[in-house]
């Protein structure tokens, strides 16, 4: 069967995650239902990152395969015209038969914005964590240091029955502007609230309240307890995927 890659862009503010929920307002749900209507079928999708509610995405991939030709631009436009303004869809085109959104990738990359200004700012709101607090990034550093390579990530995933939690993260670096942290991490794949359990211990590492020196024992120690902060969805967007 022809397979066809979509990438898209979504506001996940107002949806309950990415994956299709019985009575919720999903991406999933709303792009399947979308197809539906501009391809008189439904097609089963796949994809590369299941965000959770209320995390964005800016280079999401989803792949779908269909029996009939398709042009690519003009079911984009389609879509574009059902969907915006919460999702833009910036192509759709025809891949290799095997192509899966999900386990064609090699990588993920994902963005996590907080702000440390006084004031929390009402125009970036849905994609910003306003801590309002100064912290000590070179501390939040060493947490982004210590998980880089390939780690047995069950201190900072909601693990699953018979579901390996082991990683390998590529990157992972905060980036410091004057009010604004940009935290950038790159993994082969990432386990259920990885990224903002990472991020939720480099604020309690830059805060004071966890110890630079247990960022090795609590990564080590494969302990879901071990992470007391995870930090709000709203600031995590799905950025890149890589084939």
């Amino acid at each position: 069967m022809p397979s066809y890659r979509l990438d898209l862009a979504y506001d996940g503010t107002g949806f309950r995650g990415y994956a299709r929920q019985e009575g919720q307002r999903t991406i999933q749900g709303e792009l399947e239902s979308a197809l539906g209507t501009v391809l008189g079928t439904t097609p089963a999708t796949a994809v590369a990152g299941r965000t959770d509610a209320g995390v964005h995405a800016r280079g999401q991939v989803v792949s779908f395969g269909i029996e009939d030709d398709i042009d690519g631009p003009q079911l984009a436009r389609s879509l574009n015209g059902i969907l915006g303004p919460e999702f833009s869809v910036s192509g759709v085109m025809r891949v290799e038969d095997d192509f899966s959104a999900r386990f064609s990738a090699t990588y993920r990359r994902y963005r996590y914005l907080m702000s440390l200004a006084p004031a929390g700012d009402p125009l970036t709101r849905h994609q910003v964590w306003q801590v309002g607090r100064a912290l000590d990034v070179d501390a939040m550093q060493a947490v982004a240091a210590a998980v880089i390579g390939e780690h047995d990530f069950g201190a900072f995933c909601r693990s699953m029955h018979g579901k390996s939690n082991v990683r390998r993260v590529d990157e992972a670096l905060w980036d410091p502007g004057e009010e604004l942290l940009t935290f950038w991490i790159q993994a082969n794949a990432f386990c259920h609230q990885m990224v903002r359990s990472l991020v939720g211990l480099a604020y309690d590492v830059g805060r004071g309240f966890t110890p630079v020196d247990s960022i090795t024992e609590i990564i080590e120690s494969g302990e879901r307890g071990r992470v007391v902060t995870v930090a709000p969805a709203h600031g995590l967007t799905l950025w890149e995927v890589g084939y």
